[in-house]
């Protein structure tokens, strides 16, 4: 059982910062793939950013140049640093893991809301 747990959403007003954290715990593979997806009301859930376990990133190009993904030091923990945050970055954010081909193993968290908003 693979369980992802995040934390760090809330309400900031626009040109501000926001951390979020996801621990992954379980039984993980090692070579996999950790990321962030986002859902805003009304549209359909969209990639934020991924890290690989050799930590290789992929960004969205909405977030270039503002978010950075990174993985902690026990491999199984993911953050997103969001800067200079827009009313546009708003919607729920999900954190994903995933590994294999055929069967693909694919996880998600709860979800954590993040409002920019003045």
């Amino acid at each position: 059982q693979v369980r992802l747990v995040e934390s760090g959403g809330g309400l900031v007003q626009p040109g501000g910062s926001l951390r979020l954290s996801c621990a992954a715990s379980g039984n993980i593979f090692s070579i996999n793939v950790m990321g962030w997806y986002r859902q805003a009301p009304g549209k359909q859930r969209e990639l934020v950013a991924t890290i690989t376990s050799g930590s290789s990133t992929n960004y969205a190009d909405s977030v270039k140049g503002r978010f950075a993904i990174s993985r902690g030091n026990d491999k199984n923990t993911v953050y997103l640093q969001m800067n200079s945050l827009k009313p546009d970055d708003t919607a729920v954010y999900y954190c994903n893991l995933r590994w294999g081909y055929r069967p693909l193993m694919d996880y998600w968290g709860q979800g954590t809301q993040v409002t920019v908003s003045s």
